[in-house]
């Protein structure tokens, strides 16, 4: 697994994956029978963390992405990377990455991919989650949609992680903590698990 993560872009440090992976295998432990939710794939290193929990526990991962990449990995942007584009359309595709990520880590069993955009799957989604891990658009509007999309679907006792959680704005964008991680504080249904860099979990009451 190591190898994987190794090769695989991303924006999620160790010791962020290992903190999510520990909570994946927590979720899991509890409630085995429901799957785990990511939103926001990119090529799959968080993927890899929950998929290793998955694997090891007999549990489901879905990774829900349309794949074409969030605004700040965008041509002209610091988190932009040019090989994930495709030159047949100039547009980002990181699907592609995703599969091959999925197959080298041999999780194709335990990784369901949805090809879609966060809101539009939501609406049609009716299975509650053991663990719903937030790692989609970073911008006002698409932090806010996944949170109320998708934090109502965490079990009792499951666990929402969020990831660039930064409560002191010189460290990064503030759209995740006051959008999906104060809201989530705030409403009194879920409380701090744990916290690592900018990984936060809560545990839903």
């Amino acid at each position: 697994m190591r190898s994987v993560l190794a090769r695989t872009k991303g924006f999620m440090p160790d010791d962020e994956g290992e903190a999510l992976y520990r909570s994946a295998c927590t979720a899991l432990a509890q409630h085995r029978s429901l799957p785990i939710i990511e939103i926001g794939s990119y090529c799959g290193k968080s993927t890899v963390w929950l998929g290793a929990a998955a694997s090891e526990l007999g549990g489901t991962v879905v990774t829900i992405d349309h794949h074409r990449g969030s605004e700040e990995t965008q041509p002209g942007w610091e988190h932009h990377d040019p090989e994930v584009v495709d030159r047949r359309v100039n547009l980002m595709d990181t699907l592609p990455f995703l599969r091959t990520t999925l197959y080298d880590a041999g999780l194709e069993e335990v990784v369901i991919p949805i090809i879609g955009r966060s809101p539009v799957v939501a609406q049609l989604w009716r299975t509650p989650a053991s663990l719903v891990f937030i790692d989609g658009g970073h911008g006002d509007e698409h932090a806010a949609a996944d949170f109320e999309g998708w934090a109502h679907h965490v079990v009792s006792g499951g666990l929402l992680a969020i990831h660039d959680v930064f409560e002191n704005p010189e460290d990064g964008g503030r759209p995740p903590y006051e959008r999906i991680y104060l809201p989530a504080v705030e409403s009194g249904e879920f409380e701090l698990h744990d916290a690592v860099g900018s990984l936060r979990v809560l545990r839903r009451r």
